[in-house]
């Protein structure tokens, strides 16, 4: 079975590093390009995993974060924030909201895809 992801950043340019490098080593890729549409869309993926960057339009990765952990399709599936920012408050405030992990862009391949095969126990 096939581990799916779904990145949700406003930056096509990181979504499309993100497919290179996920589709890459394994994963079924699926993206949104802001939080509203990646929450509009994330019961219809049904991801193992989710990748929201923080700073978007519409919809942030706090209310990202937010409405999968508590709105109608509550999941408890891992939520990695993949953002430039890297202040402890914010770290705070994404764990508080129920975020996994957080990574510092830029992202270095390896160790994102490493990241994605412990939480989600994919094995290529």
């Amino acid at each position: 079975m096939t581990t799916k992801v779904l990145a949700i950043d406003d930056s096509r340019t990181i979504r499309n590093l993100l497919r290179v490098s996920l589709e890459g080593a394994g994963f079924e890729f699926h993206s949104a390009c802001d939080g509203q549409e990646g929450v509009d869309i994330f019961p219809d993926v049904d991801p193992d995993v989710v990748i929201t960057d923080i700073n978007m339009p519409k919809l942030d990765g706090f209310g990202v974060i937010d409405t999968l952990r508590s709105g109608p399709n509550r999941t408890n599936v891992p939520i990695l924030v993949l953002t430039t920012e890297s202040s402890d408050d914010l770290k705070t405030r994404a764990r508080t909201a129920g975020a996994t992990g957080w990574i510092v862009k830029p992202f270095d391949d390896g160790s994102l895809v490493s990241v994605l095969r412990r939480l989600t126990g994919h094995v290529s």
